[in-house]
């Protein structure tokens, strides 16, 4: 496994690769890494030729400093994964190198970053779309692999790729969930035993879904989420939403509507926990 610090290596590296007409394969990732991310890389490698990860935690995309701050950052053990699984190359970056300057560029992503996550961290699809379009960029796959759990951000970053007309293929991966149900994620290490085995609440409850819509409750299913969260002292919702799965407009009557995703967003303790379910209908 090669590992690259620098822009300029990683480029005339991979060029070598696209010349010869092999197929990439690129997973971007901010470290702490799961199993959910390796699921990632093996779908990777099993798609392409070559298989690159990025390990870079992105400062754009926080619109809150302490949160910035207190990621969980783990190179060693990360590196020591994707060796294991036989990644066959890792672009980790400094900050200097992917922003020499400030970088202010704007991108169009219409209705998708003011809802639900973009309605409650300003800023932060701008900065996730400002580093995927970097990356792009620069690894220039043919094929990007992200995890469903992020079911927002997978949205932008399509919408990104065709705003941008880029020719990256994005494959979006179903949620690796933990044995109690909880979503993986790289802040679940944040959380204290009491709370990791409390949060599978989380899931368990929004999997109720397809049982209001049989019993033409779906009207109610929103209240009772947040009653049921809310009640355990160590949750507190932040939103809950349910929209289309295509468009991701919300929801408020079934008809016309061929699949719907609830989203869910809730505070643990300190550490912010999202989970999604889709219904198709």
């Amino acid at each position: 496994m090669k590992v690259i610090n620098n822009i300029l290596e990683i480029t005339s590296y991979l060029n070598s690769f696209v010349s010869t007409g092999k197929k990439i394969g690129f997973v971007p990732t901010m470290g702490a890494l799961h199993f959910g991310h390796l699921t990632l890389i093996n779908t990777s490698k099993d798609q392409n030729d070559i298989t690159v990860a990025s390990i870079f935690v992105n400062p754009t995309q926080f619109n809150d400093k302490q949160d910035f701050e207190k990621y969980p950052r783990n190179t060693t053990e990360d590196l020591k994964k994707l060796s294991e699984i036989g990644c066959d190359i890792v672009f980790m970056p400094d900050e200097k190198e992917m922003y020499p300057e400030t970088d202010s560029t704007k991108f169009n992503l219409g209705k998708l970053e003011e809802v639900m996550e973009g309605k409650f961290r300003p800023g932060h699809f701008q900065g996730v779309a400002i580093i995927v379009n970097k990356l792009f960029k620069i690894v220039k796959p043919n094929n990007a692999y992200f995890g469903q759990k992020d079911f927002q951000q997978l949205a932008v970053i399509k919408k990104l790729v065709s705003t941008t007309n880029s020719t990256v293929n994005i494959v979006s991966c179903p949620i690796i969930r933990e044995s109690n149900g909880l979503a993986m994620s790289s802040r679940n290490t944040r959380l204290k035993e009491e709370e990791f085995d409390q949060a599978s609440l989380i899931f368990s409850t929004i999997n109720q879904l397809s049982n209001y819509i049989a019993n033409n409750k779906f009207s109610d299913f929103k209240t009772w989420v947040i009653s049921q969260i809310n009640e355990n002292k160590l949750f507190r919702t932040e939103y809950i939403e349910i929209v289309d799965t295509e468009t991701l407009e919300i929801v408020t009557d079934l008809k016309n509507h061929k699949s719907i995703t609830c989203c869910i967003a809730v505070y643990c303790g300190q550490v912010r926990l999202i989970d999604n379910i889709q219904i198709n209908l």
